[in-house]
């Protein structure tokens, strides 16, 4: 029997009541833990954690993350550009040219922007002040309720609902559900106002394979982005890595609004993810293939 894939879900905050962290990612934990092969036998093993700061305000297990025993990270970067330090970088690109496949997501305008400095990913993430969308007209705020929130902010419902999302042809594995009458995953947990993503490019590896819609302006977003292994010019054979638009299409509010949410969110929930049974499955099975995907070496 092959080794359990091993799989850390770390936030870039510190443990917080009142915020987006780890533990009200506790349904995408134990979920990813409950899946077993055929066999019987359990396919992931998952430790879930916030950022800790060391002495030098670097996090213990990032800084390493090459030297660690772990198959995958899934980043939720919820920061404002203070998640992740010089060397949490380095360890994680570290990690990357190893082998490691990366999940990152975001949100809105400038969160999780200490990312830009991570191979790839950087790139791939557009924020308000950096890195921003090559795209000029997209400079404008899609969401008009939150007034608060700047660009990028797409509108694809409200959190507690699902969104309908376009799979782009050809049909990448991640988004196959053999379950759902047309073949393919349909639908998203949707959100208020997800963050921009995009293909560099300077990375023929790089694809967008599935599209969100905004329910306020009807323009289509990015919603996911994949890269697939290439070898750099150093002769690193880099992991997978998928980025997506925003962490709420993970978080137990979006899957289960009875879970709650942080007093800050004050946007009115919907009860869409409750009622349509097929949307809950189709997330899962879209966190099923994305755990199997990124362990894939080249």
């Amino acid at each position: 029997m092959a080794e359990p894939i091993k799989i850390l879900l770390q936030t870039t905050i510190p443990t917080t009541e009142n915020d987006w962290s780890i533990f009200r990612f506790s349904m995408l934990q134990e979920y990813l833990a409950s899946i077993q092969d055929e066999a019987g036998n359990f396919l992931f093993t998952v430790v879930a954690r916030d950022r800790i700061s060391d002495a030098e305000g670097n996090d213990p297990i990032l800084g390493s993350l090459d030297q660690s025993d772990f198959d995958e990270l899934w980043l939720f970067a919820l920061d404002v550009g203070d998640g992740l330090t010089a060397k949490d970088i380095a360890g994680i690109n570290a990690f990357r040219q190893r082998g490691g496949g990366i999940l990152t997501t975001r949100d809105h305008q400038d969160m999780g922007c200490s990312m830009c400095d991570l191979i790839d990913i950087g790139e791939i993430h557009y924020f308000n002040s950096k890195n921003p969308d090559p795209d000029q007209s997209r400079w404008c705020r899609d969401d008009p309720y939150t007034t608060y929130i700047s660009w990028p902010n797409y509108h694809s419902g409200a959190n507690g609902d699902y969104q309908q999302i376009t799979v782009v042809e050809p049909i990448h594995e991640l988004l196959k559900n053999p379950n759902s009458p047309s073949g393919v995953i349909e639908f998203f947990p949707a959100h208020p106002h997800e963050g921009g993503i995009g293909i560099p490019s300077s990375n023929p590896k790089a694809q967008v394979i599935a599209l969100g819609k905004s329910l306020i302006t009807g323009r289509d977003f990015n919603l996911i982005v994949a890269v697939d292994h290439y070898q750099d010019a150093q002769g690193n054979n880099l992991g997978r890595t998928v980025a997506t638009s925003s962490f709420h299409h993970f978080v137990d509010y979006n899957w289960d609004i009875t879970k709650g949410c942080p007093s800050f969110v004050d946007e009115p929930p919907g009860n869409g993810m409750k009622n349509e049974p097929r949307a809950v499955e189709d997330i899962k099975t879209y966190v099923r293939n994305l755990a199997l995907w990124l362990a894939k070496k080249a």
